[in-house]
Formats: C-alpha cells, sequence, structure tokens
C-alpha cells in the first residue's frame, strides 16, 4: 500500500504544470517593454517571470505564507487552525500555503473539498520536492490572478502601474500583494476603502518587523491605490505585431534600442503631421546596425488613422522602387571594370525599341560624369548604362543582393527596371545598402578579405545573428573598390539643382544616401549609409495615392537627416587601397588618359577599371595659323598648320553640353577648301534611327505637327530639308522644323549650306487610342 501511495505521489504532477496561454511581450534590447498582446484565451498573461522582485517578495511572504522557506509544502500548524475555525465560526479561513496556491492554480476548475485538499498536499509536496523554493515563488507570482483578466506580477505591475514590476514601490507592492487573496477588490469606485485597509495593515506589518522604516512607511501610506487598468505600451507597434505572428505567447527581447526607437516615433510623429497637409497619409523607418544588421529602431507606418491604414506594416511590403536601385548598376559597372567613376556617358534623347526615357526635369545635359549621373538621379543615362551592362546581369545582381520581391524574369521588367518598374521593400532595400557598407568594413578591418555574411538578412530579435563570419578572398557580390567609389559618390555630390533648402543637411555628419520616386508621385524613398548605420525611410499613401510634392527629395529626405542628427557621430570610411589602383585619368572626360589627353589626374581607380577604353573625346586636330579652321595637307601648308589636342564630344551630345558649359568650345570647321574624310558634321536629334513617328491628336482632336531637330557643329550655318526630295523648309541657329505629313514611309534629308548631306528613313503613323 505504501509503495502504490509512493508512485502516485512520484508521478502526482503533471509534466507541463501550466497550460494556458500567454500574452506576447515585446521587450527592447534594454529589456524595456515595447508592446504586448493579449493571450489566445482573452487574459492579460505574461510569460513566466525571470525572478520576483525583492519588495513584492517580502511583502507577499508577510501576507500570505511567514513560514514558506521552513515547511515542506503544507504547514501542518495552519492547516490545524483553518480546520478548527471553520468548524466552530462562520467565518471561513485558509490554511494553504503558496506551493498549495500554485497546484490550486494549476487546477483551477476543481470543486474544492476535502479530497481535493488532500490532492493538493500531494502534489504541493512533489512540487516542493522537485524545484527550489525560488522557482515555486515565480510559478506563483507568474500565476496569481489580479483582477479582472489580469494574471500574474509583472502583468498587474504594468496594467495598474504602468512600470515593471522591478520598480514597483513599496506600497504598490503591498497592493498587489493583496489582490490574488481577493481579487475583487481591484474594481474601480469600488471595495477602495476595503483594500486600503488590507494594504496599511501590510505595510504596518512590514515596518513592525524592521522591513521598512519610517519614512518609507509614512510615505507608502500615501500612495495610491491600483484603479482601473492602464493601456500597455506601444512604443514599436507593427514590431511587436510582427513578433507576434512569428513568436505567439513568447516574451522576446528585440534589438531593438529604446531610447533610439523613441526618437524615432518623435521625428515620425513631426514629419507627419506635415505630410497629411498634403493628404500624405503612410511612412516608415528601418534603422539597422552596419555590422551586425541587428535592427535597430522599427516604424511600420505613420500614428495615423485607421482610415488611412494605421495598422498596415509597410516596411516588408512591395513597392515601386523608383531610382533607388541605381547605386547597384553604378557599382556593377565599376565592379566588373566597364566605367570608371567619374567618366561621361551620355545624356540625350535616346529611344530603345520604343522605350524613351526622360530626366525628372525633362532635361539633357548632354553629357555628365558617371558619378554626378547617379547623385542627380539622372533617368536617361541610368537607362542607356543598363543598356550597356546588360538587363540579364543585373537582374542577377539583384538576385546576389537578396531582392527576393524582384521574382519576374528580366524580361519582364525590361530597361524600366532601373526606374522604378521592379518592386521592393523598404526591408530589402536598406538591408542591401547596408551589405555594401558591411563589406568595405569588414575589408578595411581585416587583412583585405571578404565576410560570407555581408548581405545576411536582418535580425529583430536580440543575440540570433550570433554565427561567426567566415572570411573568403572574393567579394559575395561587389568588391570594396567599387563599393568604396559608389559610396563617395553618393556622398560628394548629392545636392538637387533648385533645391534652396539644403544648406542644413551639409552640417550633419557624413553619410552616402540616394533618394527615389516612383512614377505617378506614389513612393518617396530615401536611404542611408554611414559606417555604423543603415537608414531606410519610405513615404507615401498605403493604398497608391500618388500626390504631389511626393518624391524622395521633398518627402523623405527630410526625415532622413532628422534621424541622421539623432544618431553618434561617425567617421567616413577607410580607403580600401588594395582593391584600388592608381592610375592617370583624363581630366575632360573621367577616362582613362588617351595619348591626345593633356590635362591628367592621378586618380585611384577599381583595379578592374583599367580595362575600360581611353578617352576618345579628346583627338589631334591641325588647325591654320590663326587657329580658326581645321586644315589638312590638301589646302593648308604643313609647315603652317598648328598641331593641337582637342576635347570634341559627338554632335548631338555637344547640343545640350556646350550651353550648360561656356567653358566648352566647339571643334572648329573644316576650311571651305580642305578635303576631309569620316567627319560627323550633324546627327539627328528626332527622329532617331529606326524609330516610329506617330501622328499623335490634342484635346481638339486636330493632329499635332511633328518637330524634326539636328544638330550641327556650326550653329551659323543653313539647312535645307527634303522629304523624299521634296523641299519642306531651311533652318537657322535652332534646327527644328515643324510639319505635320501624311502616314507612310519618307526619306528624311537635310544638307547643309556647304553640301554636307544627312539622310534617314522615317516611318510615320497614326497613334492608336
Amino acid at each position: 500500500m505504501l509503495g502504490v501511495l509512493f508512485i502516485f505521489w512520484l508521478f502526482c504532477l503533471p509534466s507541463q504544470l501550466f497550460t494556458k496561454p500567454t500574452s506576447t511581450v515585446v521587450e527592447s534590447r534594454e529589456g524595456v517593454m515595447l508592446g504586448a498582446r493579449i493571450a489566445d484565451d482573452g487574459q492579460w498573461r505574461f510569460p513566466d517571470i525571470d525572478s520576483v522582485p525583492y519588495r513584492f517578495k517580502r511583502c507577499i511572504l508577510l501576507f500570505e505564507d511567514e513560514y514558506f522557506y521552513r515547511h515542506p509544502g503544507f504547514n501542518p500548524v495552519s492547516m490545524a487552525k483553518a480546520l478548527w475555525q471553520n468548524a466552530t465560526t462562520n467565518k471561513r479561513r485558509g490554511g494553504s500555503t503558496l506551493t498549495q496556491q500554485v497546484i490550486r492554480l494549476s487546477r483551477k476548475n476543481k470543486k474544492r473539498s476535502y479530497a481535493e485538499k488532500f490532492i493538493e498536499v500531494a502534489m504541493a509536496t512533489r512540487l516542493e520536492a522537485g524545484n527550489s523554493k525560488e522557482k515555486i515563488l515565480k510559478l506563483y507570482a507568474s500565476h496569481a490572478p489580479f483582477g479582472g483578466n489580469v494574471v500574474g506580477l509583472e502583468t498587474a505591475s504594468w496594467r495598474y502601474f504602468g512600470i515593471p514590476a522591478s520598480e514597483l514601490s513599496w506600497g504598490q507592492a503591498a497592493s498587489l500583494a493583496i489582490l490574488p487573496n481577493a481579487p475583487s477588490l481591484i474594481f474601480p469606485g469600488k471595495n477602495e476603502s476595503i483594500l486600503k485597509q488590507k494594504r496599511d495593515r501590510l505595510l504596518k506589518k512590514l515596518f513592525d518587523k524592521g522591513v521598512i522604516d519610517k519614512t518609507t512607511y509614512e510615505l507608502s501610506l500615501d500612495e495610491l491605490l491600483p484603479g482601473k487598468p492602464l493601456p500597455l505600451p506601444e512604443t514599436a507597434l507593427h514590431l511587436t505585431e510582427k513578433i507576434r505572428e512569428d513568436y505567439p505567447g513568447k516574451r522576446i527581447t528585440t534589438t531593438v534600442s529604446i531610447n533610439l526607437q523613441e526618437n524615432l516615433n518623435r521625428i515620425v510623429a513631426s514629419q507627419h503631421y506635415q505630410l497629411r497637409q498634403n493628404q500624405i497619409h503612410n511612412l516608415a523607418v528601418l534603422i539597422l546596425d552596419i555590422d551586425t544588421r541587428e535592427v535597430l529602431a522599427y516604424v511600420g507606418n505613420a500614428p495615423t488613422t485607421t482610415e488611412n491604414n494605421k495598422f498596415v506594416d509597410v516596411i516588408d511590403k512591395p513597392r515601386s522602387t523608383g531610382s533607388i536601385l541605381k547605386p547597384f548598376l553604378y557599382a556593377s559597372l565599376l565592379d566588373s571594370g566597364e566605367l570608371l567613376p567619374h567618366s561621361l556617358v551620355p545624356d540625350i534623347p535616346t529611344v530603345i525599341n520604343g522605350y524613351s526615357p526622360e530626366n525628372f526635369d525633362k532635361q539633357y545635359n548632354g553629357a555628365v560624369p558617371a558619378s554626378v549621373a547617379l547623385s542627380r538621379s539622372l533617368n536617361v543615362p541610368a537607362v542607356r548604362m543598363l543598356r550597356s551592362y546588360g538587363l540579364d546581369r543585373f537582374h542577377k545582381r539583384l538576385q546576389e543582393l537578396h531582392f527576393k520581391s524582384v521574382d519576374r524574369p528580366a524580361i519582364y521588367y525590361g530597361l524600366s527596371l532601373i526606374l522604378g518598374g521592379a518592386e521592393s521593400s523598404l526591408w530589402e532595400i536598406t538591408n542591401a545598402y547596408a551589405g555594401m557598407a558591411a563589406t568595405l568594413n569588414f575589408f578595411n578591418r581585416t587583412s583585405s578579405e571578404y565576410s560570407n555574411h555581408s548581405f545576411m538578412s536582418p535580425s529583430f530579435v536580440k543575440n540570433q545573428n550570433l554565427n561567426t563570419a567566415k572570411k573568403q578572398l572574393e567579394p559575395i557580390v561587389f568588391n570594396a573598390g567599387a563599393i568604396y567609389q559608389t559610396l563617395d559618390a553618393l556622398q560628394k555630390v548629392n545636392r538637387p539643382e533648385g533645391e534652396e533648402n539644403w544648406s542644413f543637411f551639409s552640417n550633419s555628419q557624413p553619410i552616402a544616401w540616394k533618394t527615389g520616386t516612383s512614377f505617378g508621385f506614389k513612393d518617396a524613398w530615401a536611404v542611408g549609409v554611414t559606417t555604423k548605420f543603415a537608414i531606410g525611410v519610405w513615404v507615401g499613401n498605403a493604398d497608391g495615392e500618388g500626390r504631389p510634392g511626393l518624391t524622395g527629395i521633398q518627402a523623405a529626405a527630410p526625415i532622413l537627416f532628422d534621424i541622421l542628427d539623432v544618431l553618434p557621430r561617425h567617421d567616413w570610411f577607410a580607403v580600401p587601397y588594395d582593391e584600388l589602383i592608381e592610375t592617370k585619368v583624363c581630366h575632360k572626360s573621367g577616362h582613362l588618359a588617351g595619348v591626345f589627353c593633356e590635362d591628367t589626374n592621378l586618380e585611384f581607380i577599381p583595379k578592374n577599371g583599367t580595362r575600360t577604353k581611353p578617352c576618345t573625346y579628346h583627338q589631334k586636330v591641325f588647325l591654320d595659323a590663326l587657329g580658326q579652321y581645321q586644315v589638312n595637307s590638301s589646302c593648308y601648308p604643313i609647315a603652317q598648320m598648328q598641331q593641337k589636342s582637342w576635347f570634341a564630344l559627338p554632335p548631338v551630345m555637344e547640343y545640350y553640353y556646350s550651353p550648360r558649359h561656356p567653358e566648352y568650345n566647339p571643334l572648329p570647321s573644316f576650311r571651305t577648301d580642305c578635303l576631309r574624310d569620316g567627319e560627323r558634321l550633324m546627327e539627328f536629334i528626332y527622329p532617331k534611327r529606326n524609330e516610329a513617328i506617330l501622328l499623335a491628336k490634342d484635346f481638339n482632336e486636330h493632329i499635332n505637327d511633328i518637330i524634326f531637330k539636328v544638330a550641327h557643329r556650326s550653329a551659323e550655318t543653313k539647312l535645307y530639308w527634303y522629304l523624299d526630295s521634296n523641299f519642306i523648309g531651311m533652318t537657322e541657329v535652332f534646327h527644328e522644323l515643324s510639319l505635320q505629313p501624311l502616314p507612310g514611309d519618307y526619306l528624311l534629308t537635310v544638307v547643309d549650306q556647304e553640301g554636307n548631306e544627312l539622310e534617314q528613313m522615317v516611318t510615320i503613323a497614326h497613334a492608336s487610342i
């Protein structure tokens, strides 16, 4: 019989004492609550606490179980007194220890009876035999009821006083110690006098036993009683919800910095107040640690209204990228040795298979350094560079950068991929920028090596990304030299023309940053990296409504720089000399110095940059004695010629370049009596070769004129225009001719006053509706 009883006692406890669902609790890296979500059964029941605070421990032991550390799970003296009182008086008295109460809480739906009491005692002694007193005390504090749907000390501390249990005062701790014994005392406006009497008696007991001094006792008597439950913190609303989905019922310590998160919330609220005046209702911000890829701050949306999608977490939602992918194309070209940082690239009217990109200001520069094209986010050079690099190659690079949202074949996006034809999330974009900076940091900290973790996914759970990075000799995506030149370009010249309010940014700490605006002014982006932080900002309307002024420059960049101002200052990236080589570069063209480049600079370029072609814009020319005309041996004495190196652009590039560059000198024309071979004097600006011309109608259904346009090296010359040998007009200085021909195929011919001829087949058709 004793053996049977022993076996019953040995196995009387379930493997898991408490099985009720718990709330999801989210904390900052410092242990401060960011937010919480109610348990599935509608109770506010936080996961078990790690330790019981000293003040509450002293209060609960003095109030409920003074002999807790002496008994084996039950107190025979207390049980005997309770039995005698219950038998001889009308007053009911319990004699349960805290250990017995833990068992009772785990068997909450069991009917009270002497048999149940016996089971409680058996289970309590078994609990004591297998667990420490501190563990039992933690179980009690985690599962005791505190009124209403509030369960557990930590929950009660937040719900009634808005602070963690570790910060409870003596008066607050005493109030909460009383509640599990009589949870109904908590209802606001009722039983407050009884609750106060019980609390004050407990405080007197603490004073009499020397646990608290007289001053503390008197101050504690004046403390407020718990009342109506307070709302829990919502410092990171969308991150809390994300964690609830990924880790339901868990207490998660995140990587978020509480001070930075609170600063970010303040900045977002302030900026949202201004943006909503323009009916822009949503924005999101993500801040990452460059090297650990920890999420330091997370704002999934603005503090807007429910009607404006307040609860939508925009950070992981794909949106049109605008120009935000351009730095990756620039880095790709530098990495492969197909471009130098400041090489001149064409910025002229361009048509590629019917696709005609335009710059944001609808202007052309003729030619710009590639670094300037990037920093000013010029669309035409970007499309031309993408065509040069290869659409499929760049699409593959984006996959290497973990742009999972770019999930269609390259041909689906076409060349518009670089201008917002694809979608990606703030999570992916910010991480890709952080990956470039991390690659550079690791290279500079080691013996010129690369890490296999440079582009790892961000983490918001503390101590999750603890795997040691493995060193390797080859980069995962871009080499350090290409990355440094890319970030340098984004740091130096990113000041848009026509913006007068950007001077205050110049005093900020060094940052490489890029903005983007999607078609229709629906998405505004700003992403920046320092050596320590990556900051990503998205602004727009979650429902996709576009708004005037919703651009990266006007809407997103001010938020980026407000955030930068509250971050610790760090130095700029170190130069990765082992991935760069010093060489002569043509000062005017930015290409490798050619034989005719006289003005050169010694510059550090990515090692693969030595593969690029030397400068083709400088050429050797022979001029007459006065330097007015080009000449050759067919018309001028060789002895009297002067030889010069001349920087000359092709006609169309020159046409747009020269008005913006007064220092540019067009190539002198040949003297009229000289024979010349292969000189390009004229070039069509519109139409381009193989471009179909559509006859568009205005709002009055009238067909608009077609405007033919030609660039000529000599602005003074006269041009004569012919369509299928029929003379249609003459132009001077500005070589533009308006015409309204019928649909069909024509031969367009232009002849200058010297008899030089330019011709091209053109196809004219009605625009389809």
